[in-house]
C-alpha cells in the first residue's frame, strides 16, 4: 500500500465518530489559540499606555526670573493631561506613596516646591539643576517601570529643553544689547577721537603763541630792566642835580652880597657844574623816550598771550563735549598770562599815567639843559651878571627838585614793573614748556582715542546682533543641538507584529506536538505488513503535514483579518510556514518515533531550547554563551529570522537560506524515522514490554 493510501487511511479514522472528529477540530484549532490568542493580548500595548493609573504630584511653587514669572510644574502638568502617555491623576504627594505601595497607582511623577525656582536659577549666580521626582514599585509591574523610564526620560527632555531655550534666549538678547551699547561706545569714541584731534591742534596752536609770548616778554622784561637801570642812574643823577642846585641857590642867596667875589672865584666850578646838568638832563630825556615807546608794545604782547591761552581754554574746556584732560594746567597757564597782562597794563598805565608829567619833565629837563648849557657857556662872565644868575639859580633849583621828585618816582614804578615782567617772563616760559608738553600728550591721546574708536567699532562687528527670528532660531538649535534622525528600513507597526515570527513558528510547533498525540508516528498497519520503511515514514508524516497546512491557513487569516497582521510578503509567508509545518513534523514524529513515549518529552524540551536560543524577543547575543552556541543549529533560528523578513520587508537572502536548513532537517528527520521504522519492524522484549508509558 502507498503511503498516500495510508495517510488517507490515518486522517479518516477521525471521522468515525463525534469525539475523534471533535479532536480534528480541536488539532486544527490548538495552533490559532495559541498563537492569535496570544499575539492578540498584546497587540499594541504602548498604544493603551493611557489605561495605565499614574499619580502625578505638582508641589512646585513657581519663581520669577528677570521680572518674568516661571511656572514650570504648571506647564508640563498641562502638558501631561494633553498627551496619551499613561492615566494621570493629580493627587497630594501623600496619596500617591500610598497609591504607588499598594498598587493603586504603578508609579507616580513628583514635581518638588523648588522646581520652578532651580530652573529659574541657571540666570543667577548659583545655578542650579531641577530634579523630576519618579517613584516606581516592581512589585505592581516590572515592565511598567522599564516604561516609565523611557516617557519620563522624555519629559525629563522637553522640560530641559524649554529651560535651556529660555535661558538662551536671554543670553542672545544679552548679545543683542551688548552689541547695542557697544555701537554707542564706539560712535562715542569716534565723538570724543574728533574732539581731542581738534585739541591736538588747539595744543599746538597754544604752543606756538606761547612761545612768541615769551619771545615779547623776554624783550619786555629786558627793556624795563634797562629803564629800571636808567632810571636809578637818572634819580641819582637828579638827586645829586637837586643836591647841587639847592647848594648853589643856598650859597647864592645866603652871601649875595659876596657873590662877586665867590663867582669871580668860582667860575670855573659854576660852568663844570652848568656842564654836568646839562649832560644828565640830556640822558634822562633820552631814557624817558626809551619808556614810552617800549611800555605799550610790552601791554600788547602780555595782553596777546593772554587772549590765546583765554581761546584755547573755552575751546577745550569750556565748550567741549569731551573736557580736555590738560585743563587744570590749562587754567593755570590762563591765570598766569592774564598776571602778566595786568603787570604790563600797570606799567603802561603808569607810563600812560605819568605822560604829562614826562613831557612836562622831557620839557623842564630840555629848559633845564638849555640854561644848564647857557650857563656853562655863561660861566665865565657870571660876576657881570650876578643878578641875572641869582635868578636863573633859583629856577634851576627849582626845576632841579621837581626832576629829582619825578625821577624817584619813576625809578619806583619801574622797579615794580622790571619785577612784574620778569614774573611774566618766567610764567610765560613756564607756560611754554607745559604747552609743549601738552602738545605732545594730546597728540598720544589723539592716537589711543582712534585706536580706541577702531577697536570699539571691530568689537562691535564682532559681537552679534540677533533679531527675534535668528534668535528663536539659534535658541531651539542650542536648546537641543542634537537630533536623533532615525530611519527604519523595514518598521514593524506595532508590538504584535514584531513578535509575531516568534509566536507563529511556536504555534505550529505546539500544533505539530499535539498531532503527534493524536496521530501514531508510524502506521501499525504498514509495521505489521513489513512495508518499505520509507512508506511507513511517509505514511506517519503526510497526515500530520496536511493538519498543520490547515492550522497554518487558519492562524495566518485570524492574524490577517482578525487581529490586523499585515505582511509585506503574504503568499511568500504563507507558503514558507508550509514547510515550517512539514519540517517541524518530521522533527516531531522521528522524536516520537525513535523515541516513543520519552520522545514526547523530548519534543517538549526542544521547544524549549529553541525558544530560549532562537532570538525572538531579545538579539541572542544578549543571551548566556549556551544559547549562543546552540542557536546556529536549531531549525527554528533560522525561521524566526526569515518571517522577520518575509512580514516586515528585507532582503530574502535569510528567506532562502532557512528554505535550505528546513529542507535538511526535513530530509534528515525522515530518514531518520525510515531508520526507526525498520527497527521496529523487529520485535524486542523492550517493545513488549516497555518501561514507560504514556
Amino acid at each position: 500500500m502507498r503511503s498516500p493510501r495510508l495517510a488517507a487511511l490515518e486522517l479518516r479514522r477521525f471521522g468515525r465518530g463525534k469525539l475523534p472528529r471533535a479532536a480534528l477540530v480541536a488539532l486544527l484549532v490548538l495552533p490559532l489559540l495559541y498563537g492569535a490568542l496570544y499575539l492578540w493580548s498584546f497587540w499594541d500595548p504602548y498604544g493603551r499606555l493611557d489605561r495605565i493609573p499614574v499619580a502625578l504630584v505638582n508641589d512646585d511653587k513657581g519663581a520669577t526670573a528677570d521680572g518674568h514669572r516661571l511656572t514650570a510644574g504648571a506647564d508640563i502638568t498641562k502638558g501631561l493631561h494633553k498627551s496619551d502617555t499613561f492615566d494621570w491623576h493629580q493627587v497630594s504627594a501623600e496619596e500617591a506613596r500610598k497609591g504607588v505601595e499598594d498598587g493603586t497607582y504603578y508609579l507616580s511623577l513628583t514635581m518638588p516646591a523648588d522646581f520652578s525656582r532651580r530652573i529659574a536659577s541657571s540666570a543667577g549666580d548659583s545655578p542650579e539643576t531641577g530634579a523630576l521626582q519618579v517613584r516606581t514599585n516592581d512589585a505592581n509591574n516590572y515592565i511598567v517601570g522599564q516604561i516609565s523610564r523611557t516617557v519620563f526620560a522624555e519629559v525629563r527632555q522637553a522640560a530641559s529643553t524649554k529651560a535651556s531655550r529660555s535661558f538662551l534666549d536671554r543670553i542672545f538678547i544679552s548679545f543683542s544689547d551688548i552689541h547695542g551699547a557697544t555701537v554707542k561706545a564706539a560712535n562715542g569714541a569716534d565723538d570724543l577721537e574728533g574732539g581731542i584731534g581738534k585739541a591736538e591742534k588747539g595744543s599746538q596752536d597754544l604752543a606756538a603763541g606761547l612761545k612768541d609770548a615769551q619771545a615779547g616778554s623776554g624783550r619786555l622784561s629786558d627793556g624795563l630792566a634797562r629803564l629800571d637801570s636808567g632810571s636809578g642812574d637818572l634819580a641819582d643823577g637828579a638827586r645829586q642835580v637837586a643836591d647841587g642846585t639847592r647848594t648853589l641857590a643856598d650859597r647864592v642867596n645866603g652871601i649875595a652880597d659876596k657873590v662877586g667875589p665867590f663867582v669871580a672865584d668860582n667860575e670855573k666850578s659854576i660852568g663844570d657844574t652848568a656842564r654836568l646838568v646839562a649832560d644828565s638832563a640830556g640822558a634822562v630825556r633820552h631814557n624817558l623816550g626809551t619808556l614810552v615807546r617800549t611800555a605799550p608794545a610790552a601791554a600788547q604782547g602780555a595782553h596777546k598771550a593772554a587772549d590765546t591761552l583765554n581761546a584755547v581754554y573755552k575751546a577745550r574746556c569750556t565748550d567741549a563735549v569731551l573736557p580736555d584732560p590738560a585743563c587744570a594746567d590749562l587754567k593755570k597757564a590762563q591765570q598766569a598770562a592774564s598776571d602778566a597782562a595786568r603787570v604790563a597794563d600797570d606799567v603802561n598805565v603808569l607810563v600812560a599815567d605819568q605822560n604829562g608829567d614826562l613831557k612836562k619833565l622831557d620839557g623842564q629837563l630840555a629848559t633845564l639843559q638849555k640854561q644848564a648849557k647857557a650857563l656853562a657857556d655863561r660861566s665865565p662872565r657870571l660876576s657881570e651878571d650876578l643878578d641875572d644868575a641869582v635868578a636863573k639859580i633859583d629856577k634851576l633849583n627849582a626845576g632841579a627838585q621837581k626832576v629829582a621828585a619825578g625821577a624817584r618816582t619813576l625809578h619806583s614804578g619801574l622797579g615794580s614793573a622790571t619785577t612784574g615782567a620778569q614774573t611774566l617772563d618766567d610764567g610765560i616760559g613756564r607756560l611754554s614748556s607745559g604747552a609743549d608738553t601738552l602738545s605732545g600728550g594730546m597728540y598720544k591721546l589723539a592716537d589711543g582715542s582712534g585706536k580706541l574708536a577702531g577697536g570699539l567699532h571691530d568689537g562691535a562687528s564682532r559681537i552679534p546682533d540677533y533679531d527675534k527670528k535668528d534668535r528663536d532660531q539659534r535658541t531651539d538649535v542650542m536648546a537641543d543641538p542634537v537630533q536623533l534622525v532615525s530611519r527604519d528600513l523595514h518598521k514593524a507597526p506595532n508590538y504584535g507584529t514584531g513578535f509575531a515570527p516568534y509566536f507563529i513558528p511556536l504555534s505550529l510547533w505546539v500544533g505539530a506536538m499535539v498531532a503527534y498525540m493524536l496521530i501514531t508516528p508510524m502506521n501499525r498497519r504498514a509495521l505489521a505488513a513489513g512495508a518499505a520503511a520509507w512508506r511507513i515514514a511517509l505514511a506517519g508524516w503526510l497526515p500530520v503535514v496536511a493538519i498543520g497546512v490547515l492550522q497554518t491557513l487558519a492562524l495566518m487569516s485570524v492574524l490577517h483579518w482578525a487581529v490586523g497582521l499585515q505582511m509585506a510578503r503574504a503568499a511568500g509567508t504563507v507558503g514558507f510556514l508550509f514547510l515550517v509545518t512539514a519540517c517541524f513534523a518530521a522533527i516531531v514524529q522521528w522524536l516520537n518515533a525513535r523515541f516513543g513515549a520519552a520522545g514526547r518529552i523530548l519534543v517538549l524540551a526542544l521547544l524549549m531550547l529553541q525558544l530560549t536560543s532562537a532570538g525572538g524577543t531579545y538579539p541572542v547575543q544578549t543571551s548566556p554563551g549556551f544559547f549562543n552556541a546552540l542557536h546556529p543549529f536549531l531549525p527554528m533560528s533560522y525561521v524566526v529570522e526569515a518571517l522577520r523578513r518575509l512580514i516586515t520587508g528585507g532582503g530574502l537572502t535569510p528567506v532562502w537560506h532557512a528554505c535550505v536548513v528546513l529542507l535538511a532537517f526535513t530530509a534528515g528527520a525522515l530518514a531518520l524515522t525510515a531508520v526507526s521504522a525498520r527497527r521496529r519492524q523487529v520485535w524486542t522484549l523492550d517493545r513488549l514490554h516497555p518501561e514507560l508509558t504514556l
